[in-house]
């Protein structure tokens, strides 16, 4: 075989693929073979025809075509790894020169993974954020449980703050349209409680039963929803019911029907603990995720188009399934965020680029720091996410090959972070 490689970008290369006699002879064989298999020849077993024979009985056209496909197959993948190419997407194959079953030679344009130049990621150093959980925070979750457990009592005063309120309610944008999932029906909401948008609560402030209100609330400039990020909302809310809340006294009892506890104490020492727990987690994720943020930015990788595409396609099904969900169309999310469909394949691709450039870059690591894992790891990760679940078809589904394959890259993954967390803590 001679391969004659050509770069056309730093991420499409033409190769010029030309077979030697003795590998078209044996690739003829052995389509035959595979041909007469199916074959039924007087005097002879299934398969046990001469090749000559076997060659007579089929069609010529049939017998080229086959052998064209394994013959360029064999030779495109051989190739592949002569040259040392990691290819992205299938090849864009013609054919140049056939001669039956003397000659062959074809043209494979192909998209391959360009250089990726790791930084120095063993040099990298950070320090995992030291946690504290104070009194303070330890009492606001104790606040938060006497309010769950308060006796409620309707009054049929104006609200105020501390108050729970029945509302209605619905928001429109700036042209008077109706903004999908910023309503609800019957929702009780205590005023203080800081759960909804900035500003929203001490609009109800003042109302009375059957009173209805209202108001402007400009959204956050980094509220997660980024169409309604930094607009204005108009809401009318209905005030259906206003119950006053009388808080339980924090002690003993409060502690035995807040959970599983004998004390005040020991309630406060399960926050504390929890609190701990979670913000050690969240400081062990913001730490891995400034360090891949850092090695990703000092590296160098070159991403074919085609990866990007099929990324923000993947992003946008996905997109389109949870607006399925809330019942918006794909053409109403578009004008809520007041951009067309190219525009908005366009916001996505920089992030898109991004995760896979991270992706590349753990893969790359993994690699140089010979990470693997066992298949006893895969089924116990399997059976622990089956616990999860009673539903049978949700079992069988973590059991698929597809679902093996995603807890795979899970946990190379995770032992990846863990192998670059460990060099930037000097461990």
């Amino acid at each position: 075989m001679r391969i004659n490689k050509s770069i056309d970008s730093e991420t499409k290369i033409t190769l010029t693929i030309t077979a030697d006699e003795a590998f078209l002879a044996k690739t003829k064989d052995h389509t035959l073979r595979h041909m007469a298999r199916d074959m039924k020849i007087p005097g002879f077993r299934a398969g046990k025809a001469p090749l000559a024979i076997v060659e007579k009985q089929v069609d010529s056209n049939m017998l080229q075509s086959d052998f064209l496909d394994e013959a360029i197959n064999r030779l495109y993948t051989d190739a592949i790894k002569a040259e040392g190419l990691r290819p992205v997407a299938n090849p864009e194959v013609s054919l140049k020169k056939f001669v039956p079953f003397t000659v062959l030679e074809f043209e494979a344009k192909v998209e391959v993974l360009g250089e990726i130049k790791l930084a120095d990621y063993k040099k990298i150093k950070k320090a995992l954020k030291v946690v504290a959980v104070t009194a303070e925070d330890v009492n606001l979750i104790i606040n938060n449980l006497q309010t769950r457990l308060a006796e409620k009592s309707e009054v049929k005063r104006a609200s105020k703050d501390g108050d729970e309120v029945i509302i209605d309610f619905t928001g429109v944008d700036a042209k008077g349209v109706h903004i999908a999932g910023a309503e609800a029906k019957d929702y009780p909401l205590t005023i203080g409680s800081n759960s909804l948008i900035p500003g929203f609560e001490p609009e109800l402030i003042g109302l009375k039963a059957g009173e209805e209100k209202t108001f402007d609330i400009v959204f956050p400039k980094d509220y997660q929803a980024k169409a309604l990020a930094g607009t204005k909302v108009t809401f009318t809310t209905t005030v259906h019911t206003v119950n006053e809340l009388k808080l339980p006294k924090a002690d003993d009892d409060f502690a035995s029907k807040a959970g599983p506890f004998e004390t005040l104490k020991a309630l406060k020492d399960d926050i504390k603990k929890q609190l701990t727990f979670e913000r050690e987690a969240d400081a062990q994720k913001n730490l891995e995720n400034e360090l891949l943020a850092e090695i990703t930015a000092k590296s160098k990788v070159t991403i074919p188009q085609t990866m990007t595409e099929d990324q923000v396609q993947r992003t946008e099904d996905e997109e389109r399934k949870n607006l399925l969900y809330r019942g918006q169309t794909w053409q109403e999310h578009l004008a809520e965020e007041g951009v067309s469909e190219e525009q908005h394949r366009a916001q996505n691709r920089p992030a898109a680029e991004e995760s896979i450039k991270t992706g590349l870059i753990l893969a790359e690591i993994a690699e140089l720091e010979k990470i693997t894992f066992t298949p006893d790891e895969v089924d116990i990760r399997i059976e622990l996410l089956k616990g999860q679940y009673t539903d049978p078809a949700m079992r069988e589904q973590l059991a698929s090959p597809d679902n093996r394959r995603d807890i795979e890259g899970r946990i190379m993954t995770e032992k990846t972070v863990d192998a670059i967390v460990a060099y930037a803590l000097g461990k």
